[in-house]
Order: structure tokens, then C-alpha cells, then sequence
């Protein structure tokens, strides 16, 4: 929450990005708002990554692991697919990006897309977290 907080006062000073103006916006407050929403989604999924984290290494304590199973267990596994998405979603959004590039509506068009994956990650830990 502390680093959702950090990000809305370091935005303060932005341009009004209710949706109705947004739309109707320069294309650089337009690429400011979307950035800004990137920014908090990805606070909220960082948010949910420490509880799904916290989870994961709670179920590697119950579990325990048996000598023969050199198998990953819960957090390790996690680890690795966040590492691998974060990697698949940078590398994804940059190339919607290049529908645009080296245009001005490019900025958008990562930062929409960034957002959209990161909402949907953050379900996934969220879910991942609940599921026994």
C-alpha cells in the first residue's frame, strides 16, 4: 500500500486523467495517464506477489520435500514463472508497441498493454495464493 501511496503523490502534479478527458487529450497526457495506470497496477501486483510469496513458502513448510523428489517446490516454482513473465510481458508490450514506432502513440500503446497483463497477473497470484 505504502508504495501505491508513494506513486499517487509522485503523480500528483500530473495531467487530470479522468477517463472522459484522457480520451480527449494531447497524446502526451494521454501516454502520462497510461503510464500512471501501469504504475499502480504494477504496485498492486506487487502488493499481491509478497502475500502469494508468503503462501508459497508456507506451503514448502508444510509440505516438507522427500529425499527422492528433487523436484522445485512451491516458491521455487513460483519464482521461476514470475521471473519468465515478466520477461514474456516486457518483451510482448514492446512489440504491440511497434504498431506505432517511433510514434508518439507508441508510449500508449506499451503502457496499455503492460497494464492489461499486469491486472491479469495479479488475478493469477491472487488465485494461486487461494487455491490448496
Amino acid at each position: 500500500m505504502f508504495s501505491l501511496l508513494l506513486i499517487m503523490a509522485q503523480t500528483a502534479d500530473l495531467p487530470d486523467c479522468n477517463q472522459e478527458k484522457a480520451d480527449q487529450g494531447i497524446q502526451r497526457e494521454m501516454n502520462i495517464c497510461a503510464h500512471r495506470d501501469y504504475l499502480i497496477a504494477d504496485a498492486q501486483l506487487n502488493t499481491q506477489w509478497k502475500l502469494t510469496r508468503a503462501e508459497m513458502k508456507r506451503r514448502d513448510r508444510e509440505a516438507g520435500q522427500p529425499e527422492w523428489d528433487d523436484r522445485p517446490g512451491y516458491f521455487d516454482t513460483l519464482l521461476a514463472a514470475q521471473r519468465a513473465w515478466l520477461t514474456y510481458r516486457d518483451a510482448h508490450c514492446t512489440s504491440e508497441g511497434y504498431f506505432a514506432r517511433g510514434g508518439s502513440l507508441e508510449p500508449l500503446l506499451v503502457s496499455t498493454c503492460k497494464t492489461a497483463l499486469t491486472k491479469k497477473r495479479t488475478g493469477q497470484l491472487r488465485e494461486l495464493a487461494r487455491t490448496s
